[in-house]
Formats: structure tokens, C-alpha cells, sequence
């Protein structure tokens, strides 16, 4: 049977397939994994940091031929395609870095006497289930602290990124890793789900669309698994004052554009004060306008394609669909083929459907506001809640509608600001759990209380 397979998103042509795994080879990868834990878990903390390390290495010296698997596979533009590796190499160094902070003892304050510590060890094999669209970036911030803590890994990555799976897999034996430690599996959804159920894994990361989420965290709970989630997103980007209107419209722009409009915190909805939003939606449809799909191969192309035929269709009936409920489409609107033009809309009310859904492609939704209040009441009313953006020349007002906002991350006056060391996660519907930073290393730990008497 063969579920993944590589198809050119900007040609539609098939170039590669590869059959999914019989339930025999899911039972080894397991079984792999397994193994390699009893020792992995027992190397010494600078040994572990030394081989992840070497993993970030290799993203760095294996970046061309990944960025062109990637352009391939989900039509990411190329150099977008080489800074996502570049950012999944920086993230993996990061985790090798503070292996010792990661993984070091955090002494307690005893009310008694005598001494107790939390000691942090690896959880056990752990899944992860990784999107399509970022297939370096998501794959680090899974695969980077949990391997520093001692986890070993089982990787089902999307069945559109079949190539990514095997080149990672190849940089991960390469740099050292024991056998088993970290293993890709061409898995379909019903073994995923018993992979999850095994009893040999520990835990499951889960990084895609509500249903994906929904779906693992329910086999999870059945069998009372560690779960981690991040899903969609319909981000805010809130403008309430600007000392410069054309550098936050291109910060709009950008924040939409962003891996073709394909992020999950990608600004989806814009939030515009009445004093600025005449000006705003007229600069802001005009910039995106500009923009043109184009072949993602091409050293300075911005826009490619959508990520399939699929895609591009399901976002052609969200147009069409608030079209027909009364929205009006300021610029772009019809696709050819996977290529979707730049497109803005407005005059959307709530009761339409594409004020409650995540437009995932390079289309926007611009809102007219009276004043702060309505503005984060405007941000909230969505079941989504991962991250927002804030445009305000005021601090304290920056201060209170980042306070304000029922998001997982906010962003005062930049966009694109994603770093290492900075969390990522959200609330709501949007997910559970935090990636990148010092609090990654929290989701998959066992936090094992050690109390000594005096």
C-alpha cells in the first residue's frame, strides 16, 4: 500500500512513492526504540549533547539538498526553504547547549530537614506526529530537547514529506545516534493510533490540523498517554496606532505571506482602529496585490504554490462561500491551479462561516474597529487561541491588550520574531503544550522527587 508519496505541488506531478510499513516493520521500529532507550537514557548528559550537536551540524551542511527536498514536497519557496533548515539547525544546537539546564537537578527549599531534589529523566519512546508544513522546523523542536532528555523517538512525518522523513532520519544515524533512538515510520493513521497504544511509548506529540489533534489525543487518553498538541491557528493582528503605517502594513504583508500563508501563527484576521483603517486596507490590498505565485524554485520568488490540489480547492470554497454570504473581495480571490493569488476580504460578519474558520493560504480578513476594547473582544471571539500581534505606540496600551488577549503568544510591534529560545504554544483549541525554549523540555520528563533524610 502506498500512502506517501512526493507530488510536485507546483507541477501536480508524482515524482517518488514509497510504501507505507507492514505492521511487522511498526512492531520493529517499536521494538527499536525501545532497546535504544535502555542505553540512550543512561549515556552521560555531555555525550548526548556532544551527537545532538552533530545533528544541527548536519542540517547546516545537508541544507541545500533539504531545502530543494522541501521546495519539492510541499512548495515552500527556496529561500524560505533554507531558512526553515537553517532555523531547525539553530533550534537543535540550542537544546545541545543547555543540555545541562535541561536536564540538571532543581534543589527544594525543605521546610524539615534533610535535602530533596526534582531530578529530570527521559519519560520513554515517544511519538511524533509532524505536519507537512514545515518539514524541518517542527520535526527539531520535537526531536531537539526530547533526545537532550534521553527519550527516544518514533517520527511519522505527513505522508506528503516522505523524503524530508528519510533524509532526517539519515542526519540523525549520521551524527551518532544509537540504533533505535530515533526512527522514522512510513505509518498509516490506524497504526499510528496503535503505535500510541503500545505500551512500550510513553507519550505522543501531535503537530496539525484540530482533527489530527483530536483524533491522537483521544487514543492517548484511552490509554492514558503523555499528549502533546499544536494546532491551528486564526491570529489577530491588532492595529490601534502606528508611527509608520507603511512598515506595519509590510509587517502585514509579511505576517500573512509567511510559508504562503501556510503557518499556523500566521496573522489571519486584521484588526484596524476607525481612524486607521481606510488607509490600512487600502495600502494593505494594494501590497498584497503585488504579490505574485510563482515558481518556488526561483531565487526571488515570495509566493509558491499552495501545498496541493486539495488545498488550493478547500480554500477556493472558503472565498467563494463568505463571497456568497455577503464579504467582499478587495484583491485576488480565484486560484489557478495550486497557485492562489494574495487576497483580502472584508465586510465579514460573524454571521458568515469564514468568521469562525482558519484560512490557511495567502488570504486575509480585515476588520473595522471603534476603539481597544472592541478590538480584543474582536481578537477573542474565536475558538482559536495560539498567537496575536499588537501594533500600538503606546506602551501601557501594548501592556493591556497583550493582557488582554486570549492567545498563547503575543507580539508587540513585530512579526516573525520566532527564536530558540522563545515557547511556542498556544490555548483554546489551538492546543496544549509548549515547543522551543526552556519550557519544551517540561512536556516529556519524568520529574522524579528524591528525598533524603539529613
Amino acid at each position: 500500500m502506498t500512502d506517501y508519496a512526493v507530488v510536485n505541488p507546483a507541477t501536480g506531478e508524482t515524482l517518488a512513492t514509497y510504501d507505507t510499513f507492514t505492521d511487522a516493520q511498526i512492531d520493529d521500529a517499536i521494538a527499536s526504540a525501545d532497546a535504544a532507550l535502555r542505553t540512550w537514557s543512561r549515556t552521560p548528559v555531555p555525550e548526548r549533547a556532544q551527537i545532538v550537536r552533530r545533528i544541527a551540524q548536519l542540517h547546516r551542511e545537508r541544507r541545500d539538498e533539504f531545502a530543494d527536498i522541501i521546495v519539492r514536497e510541499m512548495g515552500k519557496p527556496r529561500a524560505a526553504a533554507l531558512g526553515e533548515v537553517d532555523f531547525a539547525a539553530d533550534i537543535i544546537e540550542y537544546y545541545a547547549d543547555h543540555a545541562d539546564e535541561v536536564t540538571a537537578d532543581r534543589p527544594i527549599d525543605l521546610v524539615g530537614e534533610g535535602t530533596a531534589v526534582i531530578r529530570r529523566s527521559a519519560l520513554g519512546v515517544l511519538l511524533g506526529i509532524m505536519p507537512w508544513n514545515f518539514p524541518a522546523y517542527q520535526v527539531a523542536r520535537f526531536a531537539g530537547p526530547n533526545l537532550v532528555l534521553g527519550n527516544t523517538i518514533l517520527l511519522k512525518h505527513a505522508p506528503q514529506c516522505p523524503q524530508s522523513a528519510l533524509l532526517l532520519e539519515r542526519i540523525y544515524e549520521d551524527a551518532g545516534l544509537p540504533a533505535g533512538a530515533y526512527v522514522n515510520v512510513f505509518a498509516s493513521n490506524e497504526q499510528a493510533a496503535a503505535i500510541i497504544a503500545d505500551p512500550r511509548v510513553q507519550g505522543v506529540s501531535v503537530t496539525g490540523s484540530e482533527r489530527a489533534g483530536a483524533a491522537g489525543a483521544e487514543v492517548a487518553g484511552r490509554n492514558l498517554k503523555k499528549v502533546a498538541l499544536e494546532l491551528g491557528g486564526s491570529d489577530p493582528f491588532i492595529v490601534l496606532s502606528t508611527d509608520d503605517l507603511d512598515a506595519t502594513v509590510q509587517a502585514a504583508v509579511d505576517a500573512r505571506l509567511d510559508n504562503n500563508g501556510q503557518s499556523c501563527n500566521g496573522a489571519k484576521r486584521f484588526i484596524v482602529v476607525d481612524g486607521l483603517y481606510e488607509a490600512f486596507v487600502q495600502k494593505f490590498a494594494a501590497a498584497m496585490g503585488e504579490v505574485t505565485a510563482a515558481d518556488p524554485m526561483a531565487d526571488d520568488t515570495v509566493l509558491g504554490p499552495l501545498s496541493s490540489e486539495a488545498a488550493a480547492a478547500r480554500l477556493q470554497e472558503q472565498i467563494d462561500t463568505a463571497v456568497a454570504q455577503g464579504a467582499t473581495v478587495l484583491v485576488g480571490g480565484h486560484r489557478s491551479g495550486t497557485f492562489f493569488p494574495p487576497t483580502v476580504l472584508t465586510d465579514v460578519s460573524p454571521a458568515m462561516d469564514v468568521y469562525r474558520q482558519e484560512l490557511f493560504g495567502p488570504a486575509a480578513v480585515v476588520y473595522r474597529v471603534a476603539g481597544e476594547d472592541e478590538a480584543v473582544a474582536l481578537a477573542n471571539d474565536t475558538s482559536f487561541g495560539l498567537g496575536s500581534y499588537v501594533f500600538t505606540t503606546d506602551p501601557e496600551q501594548a501592556q493591556r491588550v497583550a493582557d488582554g488577549i486570549q492567545a498563547g503568544m503575543v507580539y508587540v510591534n513585530l512579526v516573525l520574531a520566532d527564536s530558540p529560545e522563545l515557547p511556542f504554544g498556544g490555548v483554546k483549541r489551538s492546543g496544549t503544550s509548549r515547543e522551543l525554549g526552556l519550557l519544551a523540555a517540561d512536556e516529556f520528563v519524568n520529574k522524579k522527587l528524591v528525598r533524603t533524610a539529613p
